[in-house]
C-alpha cells in the first residue's frame, strides 16, 4: 500500500472555560491534523490523526512549561519535510520516520496514523470511559464545582482532582465537600509537582487515606516521592517525569501508577514498552489526554480499549471545547477539513 495523498492542516478551537496545564491556564487549543490516503490496485483508505503538542502560551502570555518540548511551528515544519519524503512511499515508511524524529508528538502521530491505515484500531469500542476531572478556577465560586460533583452519574466511582493549585484550605475544603456529596468516590489527586515534601505530607494528612487512589507527582523533587510514601502511606503516580527524554522506568516505594500521555511520550511501540515494564512491577498504566480535541480523544479512547482494557483513561477534557474536530461528540459545530487552515497538500 502506497501513500498517495498527504495533507496537513492547522486548527484553533476556543475553550468555553479555562483548562489547567499544570498551574497555568489556557483558553484556546491549537494543533494539527494529518490526513493520509493509501492506495493499491484494488483498494483505497483515508485516515486522519491529530498531532497537537502541548505548548504555546497561557492566558497571561507566558510559555507553557513542563510539557511538549517543541512548538507547533517546529512540529509543522518538521512534518512538512517528512510528508514530502513520504509521498508515494510504502505506508510502512511512516514507522521509519516515527523512529527517526526527536519530536514525540510527531512520533506518536505517525505511528498512530500507520495503525489506523492498517486497520489495527478497527472494531474496538468507542464507548466513552473516562474519569471526571474536577478543578477549581479562581474566578468561580466553590459551589459551581460541588454542583458538578452532585451531577455525576451513580456509575462514576472515581474522580481526578487538581491540587497544589490554590490554597491548602480551599483545596482541602473542596475534597471534603466532594466526599460529603459522594463518600463512595475514590480520588485520583494531581499535584503536578506542586508541593515541597513536607507540604505534601501535611496536605495528605488532612484527607481520609482510604479515599485516595493515588496522587500524581506529589513532590517538586521527584526523588522525594518515596520519602512521601514512607512518611504518610499514600500511593503516588508518575506523570510529568515520563516527559523527560532520559526517563527510564524504575520501581520505587509507593509507586502505584504511571500516567501515559501519548502525545508527550512518543510512538505506540514506546508506549507499549513502557507499559510492559510497569506491568512487570505491578504498576498500573493509565492513558491520559494532553488536552487534545475530539479527534485525538477518540483515538485515545480506542487505544485505551486495546492497551489498558481494565483501566479507565483520563480523557475528560472535551467539555471545555467550544467545537468538535472531525469526530462529533454532539457539540453544535464539528469542524471538518474544509474549515481548517491547509498548510500542505500532496497528491
Amino acid at each position: 500500500m502506497i501513500l498517495t495523498k498527504l495533507s496537513l492542516y492547522q486548527y484553533t478551537i476556543d475553550l468555553d472555560r479555562l483548562l489547567p496545564v499544570g498551574k497555568q491556564r489556557i483558553d484556546q487549543r491549537h494543533g494539527l491534523v494529518l490526513s493520509a490516503t493509501i492506495s493499491s490496485a484494488t483498494d483505497e483508505r483515508t485516515e486522519q490523526v491529530e498531532i497537537s503538542p502541548l505548548s504555546g502560551l497561557d492566558i497571561d502570555g507566558h510559555p507553557l512549561t513542563g510539557f511538549s518540548q517543541h512548538s507547533l511551528l517546529q512540529t509543522s515544519d518538521q512534518l512538512s519535510k517528512y510528508l514530502a519524503a513520504l509521498h508515494q512511499q510504502p505506508v510502512i515508511r511512516l514507522l521509519d520516520f516515527a523512529d527517526e524524529t526527536e519530536q514525540n508528538a510527531i512520533s506518536y502521530g505517525l505511528s498512530l496514523l500507520h495503525a489506523k491505515l492498517m486497520g489495527s484500531l478497527d472494531g474496538h469500542s468507542l464507548e466513552t470511559r473516562t474519569i471526571p476531572l474536577i478543578y477549581h478556577n479562581q474566578d468561580e465560586p466553590l459551589t459551581v464545582v460541588t454542583e458538578r460533583v452532585a451531577a455525576l452519574a451513580n456509575n462514576v466511582h472515581a474522580v481526578k482532582v487538581k491540587v497544589a493549585q490554590t490554597s491548602f484550605e480551599d483545596e482541602i475544603q473542596l475534597i471534603h465537600q466532594i466526599l460529603a456529596i459522594r463518600p463512595d468516590l475514590k480520588l485520583r489527586l494531581d499535584a503536578n509537582r506542586g508541593f515541597e515534601l513536607q507540604q505534601a505530607i501535611e496536605f495528605i494528612a488532612c484527607i481520609p487515606l482510604h479515599a485516595i487512589e493515588y496522587i500524581e507527582e506529589p513532590c517538586k523533587q521527584p526523588a522525594d516521592n518515596p520519602k512521601f510514601y514512607n512518611a504518610i502511606g499514600a500511593p503516588w503516580a508518575l506523570d510529568e517525569s515520563l516527559n523527560d527524554p532520559h526517563y527510564q522506568f524504575e520501581m520505587q516505594a509507593g509507586l502505584r501508577a504511571i500516567i501515559i500521555k501519548p502525545m508527550l511520550i512518543g510512538s505506540l511501540e514506546k508506549l507499549q514498552s513502557l507499559q510492559h515494564l510497569a506491568t512487570e512491577h505491578g504498576v498500573r498504566s493509565i492513558l491520559s489526554s494532553s488536552l487534545e480535541a475530539s479527534l485525538g480523544i477518540a483515538a485515545l479512547s480506542r487505544l485505551a480499549s486495546i492497551m489498558t482494557p481494565d483501566e479507565i483513561p483520563g480523557i475528560d477534557t472535551l467539555s471545555a471545547f467550544s467545537q468538535d474536530l472531525l469526530q462529533s461528540t454532539g457539540k453544535a459545530k464539528c469542524l471538518q477539513l474544509g474549515d481548517l487552515q491547509l498548510l500542505l497538500a500532496l497528491g
